[in-house]
């Protein structure tokens, strides 16, 4: 009895240890949730990502708005067609300065310029399309980011139920260990009484540290759970959660027959199909001509940051480069390529991602079956334990039989906190599956 006794406590202290090495922390799966959506870190790479996309897109108004630059030039020269256009430009030129000899060698200028330039787009028909194209995969992005969200939603709803799964696997354990204690006393007595031989306690005994190391390994995937849960929040990772939500099967939702094109990566998936279209039309239009409107407005003077002479230029260019040694030809062909691509990848995403939820129907409506034998199972092997039990206290059952339906009993507790684990996850992961 000592021995029973001074076990029990090395095993209690052994779990507050552990217990007070880390914050326990109580939460719900909507605590969870809310602070994934907030915290995550791959939320936030996703919309980062979307960001860029978004960059990208605001680089197209190139194509309608006008390019300005403005610059401040000083040079000295004694280049004769130089100097004699800087003293031009500065408006300095007098009959003296067509003296040949003037002409041909003249003095050192200096000349100092401030330009301001304004290019104008005015017809550039691939770039619309090039705008077209990224803005398509803005959207697309933005789809994605969604698509993203909902998963990590998802990710979150299974790693708390997973987390319930673990505490649940703690405590079916715990109670066997009770037990497990409790079946060891009255060996100990029996053995006393001359009822049972020694071999019977050390089974007893063998079957107390069979439990007690299911124990730590339940405890240990508590940790894990909550390791996970702690990366998923983007928190501290040494605290171990406990969920307030009891594991309980949720309410049978109605789930569609096929996955809707709405949702979100198909969505995206859709776009990009579409930005690759647009990228072939820019491609296919680059053959045509392109016309710009230019014009500068320029101030002169031999002295710096001075504008004694100025004069302004514009007009328009229309060109058209007819011929780049075919690179436009195997250009046009591989964004065609690419589109057509696009859409085979689209038609496949589709099937494959219903074939995933029939998988998932499937799966559900197993988990479904096996929950109910699952609940008859643990009841049936609870009564049985209640009646070896019974006969075993009045020594008409041997020892080997109590521990059988024992650890029969504690399976069909996991068992069952398994089943209903599954019918939850397979039920989420079908309203994930078919959400718009």
């Amino acid at each position: 009895m000592k021995h029973i006794i001074f076990t029990y406590i090395i095993l209690v202290g052994s779990l507050a240890s552990r217990a007070m090495a880390q914050e326990v922390v109580p939460i719900t799966k909507l605590e969870v949730i809310a602070k994934v959506m907030t915290n995550n870190t791959a939320i936030k790479i996703s919309e980062e990502t979307y960001n860029v996309a978004k960059a990208d897109y605001r680089q197209t108004n190139a194509i309608f708005l006008p390019s300005i630059t403005a610059s401040h030039t000083g040079i000295a020269t004694t280049n004769p067609l130089m100097a004699f256009g800087s003293k031009l430009n500065q408006e300095l030129l007098t009959p003296n300065d067509f003296n040949p000899a003037l002409l041909n060698d003249p003095s050192q200028i200096q000349n100092f310029a401030t330009k301001i330039e304004v290019q104008q787009p005015l017809i550039n028909i691939d770039g619309v399309y090039q705008r077209k194209a990224a803005r398509s995969k803005m959207e697309a992005m933005s789809f994605q980011n969604k698509r993203t969200t909902e998963y990590l939603e998802f990710e979150a709803e299974k790693a708390y139920m997973q987390l319930q799964l673990a505490h649940k696997g703690v405590d079916v354990i715990e109670k066997a260990l009770q037990v497990a204690f409790e079946n060891k006393r009255l060996a100990n007595n029996q053995y006393e009484q001359g009822y049972i031989q020694r071999s019977d306690v050390l089974n007893v005994e063998v079957r107390v540290t069979e439990i007690q190391n299911q124990l730590q390994t339940a405890e240990s995937n508590v940790l894990n759970a909550s390791n996970y849960l702690s990366y998923l929040m983007n928190e501290d990772d040494s605290k171990v959660y406990i969920p307030v939500d009891t594991l309980a099967t949720n309410v049978l939702n109605t789930f569609a027959t096929n996955v809707p094109e709405s949702r979100s990566d198909i969505m995206a998936m859709q776009l990009v199909s579409k930005a690759y279209e647009a990228v072939n039309k820019s491609d296919r239009m680059a053959f045509l001509p392109r016309l710009n409107a230019f014009g500068s407005y320029e101030l002169y003077d031999n002295e710096v940051f001075q504008a004694n002479a100025n004069g302004y230029l514009f007009g328009a260019q229309l060109s058209w480069d007819i011929f780049q040694g075919s690179k436009r030809f195997g250009k046009a062909q591989k964004s065609k390529a690419e589109y057509e691509k696009s859409k085979l990848e689209y038609q496949q995403y589709v099937s494959k991602s219903n074939l995933e939820l029939n998988k998932a129907k499937r799966m559900f409506v197993d988990a479904q079956n096996k929950l109910i034998l699952t609940t008859l199972a643990m009841q049936q092997s609870a009564e049985a334990l209640r009646i070896r039990t019974n006969r075993f206290k009045e020594g008409l059952e041997k020892t080997t039989d109590l521990l059988l339906v024992e650890t029969q009993y504690a399976q069909k507790q996991l068992e069952y906190y398994q089943t209903i684990f599954e019918y939850n996850f397979a039920q989420a992961y079908v309203t994930f599956l078919t959400e718009e």
